[in-house]
């Protein structure tokens, strides 16, 4: 897993800078990939970040594809930390024990007040 993290990392530093802009989707390629090795596991991010590679072009509309990864909410997670914690990521309903995958944005450095 952390090599696979590490190889994400090593194009998105230094060989996507060299590149035009080309991704179709929003999280980039490279983001996708990163969100989806740390939430599953690396066959099914393998898959995912493929198929996802694949749609990549100019036969596809491109938009919004966030990853969806499984999840089962148990009750200790409820209970597992008295302070209340920043949450990093959104998981939003899919189906039934998948859940799309958003990143979470601090917007209360952007108010003016």
């Amino acid at each position: 897993m952390k090599i696979a993290t590490s190889l994400v990392i090593f194009y998105k530093k230094y060989i996507s800078p060299l590149l035009p802009r080309s991704c179709r989707y929003y999280p980039s390629c490279s983001e996708y990939a990163l969100w989806q090795l740390s939430h599953s596991g690396i066959i099914t991010s393998i898959f995912a970040i493929g198929f996802r590679i694949l749609r990549c072009n100019q036969l596809f509309r491109g938009g919004i594809d966030y990853p969806i990864i499984r999840w089962e909410f148990k009750p200790s997670y409820i209970f597992s930390k008295p302070y209340y914690v920043e949450p990093k990521f959104w998981l939003i309903k899919y189906k039934k024990d998948k859940f799309y995958l958003i990143k979470a944005f601090d917007l209360s450095k952007d108010k003016k007040c």
